[in-house]
């Protein structure tokens, strides 16, 4: 190995020695093995142009997620599955409106536009996602009285969806996110896969906002200080 590379190598193993950096391992892994999943978050008609809850482009992650999902051994996808008059509709709540709040049992819940109910075109996946080696889809928000946005946990905090125990079984270390919308369905989901253990990442060019009074920047703060790291799908396919 020549002496500049060494010296670098050392340097950086110094400093993630001391906290400065993600472990090595970490660091090095951007070539997803057998102990990485990818988790495609909600790329559903409802999302994208001409749903009922568009995220502005949210039909241009389709292609890079497509060819992700080429590199992972591991993909789950996740799937908004509302009743109707669900709680987290703004409908189900007289003389609210879309994107305003209301308190429930569990806490503050924004109010959406009717959406991604089950059974209806709305809540399908998007036609042209190509996710062959998907092995599972986690339906999410089908209880009438808890929204849901985490792929592992229901947002009262409490309900386990089982995924955290169905990667853990498979030996999965390594959660790499992407899909809609990046600061609610794909955040939470990121956190949460912190919280039960795993390292996380958000691949941001797979992934669109809503950015509803700042939600944007505040999910991408949360995220680095949980350490999910921030990559792109250049860092995977190149």
């Amino acid at each position: 190995m020549p002496a500049s590379r060494r010296d670098a190598l050392t340097a950086l193993a110094t400093l993630a020695a001391a906290g400065a950096l993600p472990s090595l391992a970490w660091s090095a892994r951007l070539k997803p093995g057998k102990d990485a999943v990818l988790i495609v978050v909600d790329v559903q008609n409802c999302f994208v142009t001409g749903g009922t809850l568009p995220v502005k482009n949210g039909e241009q992650v389709v292609p890079v997620v497509n060819k992700l999902a080429k590199v992972f051994d591991n993909v789950v996808v996740t799937q908004d599955w509302h009743t109707a008059g669900h709680v987290s509709f703004a409908s189900a709540h007289a003389g609210k409106k879309p994107f305003e709040t209301t308190k429930l049992n569990y806490g503050t819940q924004v109010l959406w536009p009717d959406h991604c109910v089950q059974g209806t075109a709305d809540a399908a996946l998007h036609k042209d996602l190509e996710l062959p080696r998907a092995q599972l889809v986690i339906r999410k928000g089908y209880h009438q009285g808890t929204d849901s946005y985490s792929a592992f946990l229901e947002a009262d905090r409490k309900t386990q969806t089982g995924l955290s125990g169905y990667l853990k079984s498979r030996g999965i270390k390594d959660c790499f996110v992407c899909g809609l919308a990046t600061d609610f369905c794909v955040a939470w989901t990121a956190l949460d896969a912190r919280k039960a253990g795993f390292q996380a990442a958000v691949i941001e060019d797979a992934c669109r906002g809503i950015d509803l009074q700042g939600s944007l920047a505040k999910a991408w703060a949360d995220m680095k200080k949980a350490g999910v790291r921030r990559v792109q799908s250049s860092d995977l396919l190149g």
